[in-house]
């Protein structure tokens, strides 16, 4: 079995939270400023606006999700091998909360002439879908950071148990 030092386990554990956070705050960011009226828009403002954050966010948050789904997949494995199952436990579901899908690829190929019918119930249901991802990218941290202040390891610990040496009883 791999073993690995409590240093290096805290440290995998402070890129995967600050990498959930990232991804909570884009996602909380947008979320806040803008899904939550997103379903007022007449359509020209909506592909306007839509496209301008899939555009702006596409290729990070692709590389912020992959990087955290990644980091996280790392952490619960070594939670797991220090045996703070727990943590690991909490790490696992707050890489499940961060793994989603978003319709954003849809939007992106609209225009104005090309809007589906139901165009509308669509941008709906982004609305709701992107509702949900947010809270569960919170739910994440959460649980990541939850993972972070539960991590307990057996490694680099002194034994507790009593061992002979030359006659004498002493705790190594």
């Amino acid at each position: 079995m791999i073993t690995v030092s409590e240093s290096v386990l805290k440290w995998v554990q402070f890129v995967s939270i600050m990498l959930y956070v990232l991804v909570a705050g884009v996602m909380w960011g947008t979320w806040l400023s803008l899904a939550r009226t997103m379903t007022d828009y007449d359509a020209a403002t909506f592909l306007a606006d839509g496209k301008h954050m899939i555009e702006n966010l596409a290729t990070i948050m692709a590389v912020l999700m992959i990087s955290a789904v990644v980091i996280g997949l790392v952490t619960v494995v070594l939670l797991f091998r220090s045996r703070s199952t727990v943590a690991a436990w909490l790490a696992a579901i707050g890489l499940l909360l961060m793994i989603a899908v978003p319709i954003d690829n849809l939007i992106a190929t609209w225009t104005e002439a090309t809007l589906p019918a139901d165009w509308q119930e669509i941008r709906s249901r982004w609305s709701a879908f992107h509702t949900v991802r947010t809270f569960l990218a919170l739910g994440a941290v959460a649980a990541a950071v939850g993972a972070g202040l539960t991590t307990s390891t057996t490694v680099g610990t002194r034994s507790q148990h009593p061992v002979t040496i030359e006659g004498e009883h002493s705790t190594v």
